[in-house]
């Protein structure tokens, strides 16, 4: 079966991330950036113990799901027991599960993984600022995309972590082609460029592109993905 992360139309893949979005008006908000030339949208799972806020769940991803049966939804789990909240999810209709290399031993990652693919989506592996990414060498091929952070995660609008570009740079060149290699936090025009150059082919934004009027953000993807 095609898969957006593994079969891509086109590289680098913008992902807004629906945290910076209108809430009031969250179908419109989705909808517009996807027909504005995104690729997917990212939905930021916080559960108030791995990082310091809480935010969506299910619920979201069914009601989006549910609007706009063709989108991608790429789901980032920042929660301490991933394993609760897989199978709601990828029944809620998400494509994508990435949780965190933090919260589990290689081998409940590498099982977890394996259950996500069994339920019909891909599986990524997420690493925090000060983690090293050495431990995720020896997973590289357990999953379909590494997500490198480049913030803290837990609230949107934070400043770039220029340094862990030397994560996603020590990453690209173990991955094959059809594994994807996103980054998340802090991205906007005045670092596009780099983050692409470093290796980065999915790039998640929130007020970025939510941060500006809705007329403008359809050319903010587009200079997000080729500075043009």
């Amino acid at each position: 079966m095609s898969n957006l992360f593994t079969d891509p139309p086109r590289l680098p893949l913008i992902a807004p991330s629906i945290l910076s979005a209108d809430f009031t008006r969250m179908g419109d908000d989705c909808r517009a950036v996807l027909e504005g030339g995104a690729d997917l949208l990212h939905l930021d799972v916080m559960d108030g113990h791995f990082v310091p806020n809480l935010t969506m769940g299910p619920d979201m991803c069914l009601w989006l799901r549910r609007a706009m049966p063709n989108a991608f939804l790429d789901v980032h789990l920042m929660v301490t027991d991933p394993g609760r909240f897989v199978e709601p999810f990828i029944k809620a209709g998400a494509n994508h599960l990435t949780f965190h290399l933090e919260v589990l031993d290689d081998r409940g990652l590498r099982d977890l993984a394996t259950k996500v693919r069994s339920l019909g989506a891909t599986a990524g592996l997420a690493i925090n600022p000060p983690t090293s990414v050495d431990r995720a060498m020896g997973l590289i091929h357990a999953f379909d995309l590494f997500l490198v952070m480049s913030v803290n995660p837990g609230f949107s609008g934070q400043k770039f972590i220029s340094e862990v570009l030397t994560k996603v740079r020590a990453l690209k060149p173990r991955l094959s082609r059809a594994q994807r290699l996103e980054m998340d936090g802090g991205l906007g025009l005045d670092n596009a460029a780099t983050v692409r150059q470093a290796g980065c082919d999915v790039m998640v934004a929130a007020s970025a592109i939510f941060g500006v009027a809705s007329a403008a953000r359809s050319g903010v993807i587009r200079q997000l993905r080729t500075d043009a």
